[in-house]
């Protein structure tokens, strides 16, 4: 197949071109011009200059294309002025899944996240993991990066609506190589190799292996149901960050830190943080945003996307090796 990405260059899209390429697919990949292509190296793609705001360019970019992944996002917890985030997020999602149905491809995969999932609930102190149907709306994006990815989505169904082919996929916590900037769990992962983490929050992720969700993208566009959302995690991955850190421990020999933080305390520090920000104009190094989505188990069931479209399950502990592995081999590390 003849396959069009966005988000290329970054950590879920380049790991999604590898193996679009390691299955035969021809690529090409959209990027701004001056973009971190690291993760692409070794990859075999086509370059395709330009951004999402540009529906001529984009229409022009995949004529003659099979499948449209649109996997690009703004994605940020703190910025002075959020309009541009969500300009790239609602008008580029609609922006790019138009055009792909303009330019006839069969089948368009958008790139959600499962942020815009309904976070599981305490019920007799056990937490039981969310799906794709458990009820939530616009009011519990607590944060703009989910409010904004929350009205993609909205975009995406109004287009499922119109007759286009859209598949929506949220992926969880994905960990693994080629994450260069790195992502917030990424660094999360960096700083525990550095010992650079005295203490951690009591909370938890859905941890995935990152090539289990490329190949899940994969699967989407050749299984998935047009109109429904697939969550791609690990049944196996939900651990707090205190089982996290003990796996890490367990593979690397880095101790894991053992004092679990009062909410109250970082969720003090981000409010400084963000008032210093907002006379500095310079990111909080704890956005208020990040920490308050750190007081939810972000718990999933991605039991549809496994059973529908035989989503892989690497086992998490195997994420996490290959994460540390690929920080350790690009001088992630502090010497």
């Amino acid at each position: 197949m003849k396959c069009f990405v966005t988000g290329g260059s970054g950590f879920i899209g380049a790991n999604l071109v590898h193996e679009l390429c390691r299955r035969g697919h021809s690529v090409r990949v959209l990027a701004r011009r001056g973009a971190d292509l690291r993760g692409l190296e070794g990859a075999d793609y086509e370059l395709f200059e330009g951004d999402v705001s540009d529906p001529a360019h984009l229409r022009s970019g995949m004529k003659g294309f099979d499948w449209c992944f649109h996997v690009a996002a703004s994605y940020h917890l703190w910025l002075p002025d959020y309009a541009p985030m969500f300009a790239a997020n609602v008008e580029g999602t609609r922006n790019v899944l138009e055009a792909a149905f303009r330019a006839d491809c069969a089948r368009i995969v958008y790139t959600s996240t499962v942020g815009c999932i309904g976070l599981p609930k305490e019920v007799n102190g056990s937490l039981t993991p969310t799906d794709e149907d458990t009820p939530v709306s616009e009011a519990q994006m607590s944060n703009p990066y989910k409010l904004s990815k929350w009205r993609a989505e909205v975009v995406a169904r109004e287009l499922v609506k119109r007759g286009l082919p859209i598949v929506i996929v949220n992926p969880s916590a994905p960990v693994g190589p080629r994450d260069v900037k790195p992502t917030p769990t990424g660094k999360v992962i960096v700083d525990f190799l550095n010992r650079a983490m005295p203490a951690y929050l009591d909370t938890g992720l859905n941890w995935v292996h990152v090539r289990d969700v490329a190949v899940g993208h994969i699967l989407a566009a050749e299984k998935g149901r047009v109109g429904e959302r697939y969550i791609l995690g690990n049944a196996e991955g939900n651990w707090t960050m205190r089982e996290a850190f003990a796996m890490l421990q367990d593979i690397t020999g880095v101790p894991a830190p053992r004092v679990a933080l009062p909410y109250f305390i970082p969720l003090l520090a981000a409010y400084v943080d963000e008032g210093i920000s907002k006379i500095t104009g310079k990111p909080p190094k704890a956005p208020l945003a990040g920490v308050r989505m750190a007081r939810y188990k972000m718990f999933f069931n991605p039991a549809k996307a496994i059973r529908e479209l035989g989503l892989p399950q690497t086992p998490p502990r195997q994420a996490l090796q290959d994460a540390a592995e690929w920080f350790r081999q690009h001088d992630y590390l502090r010497r």
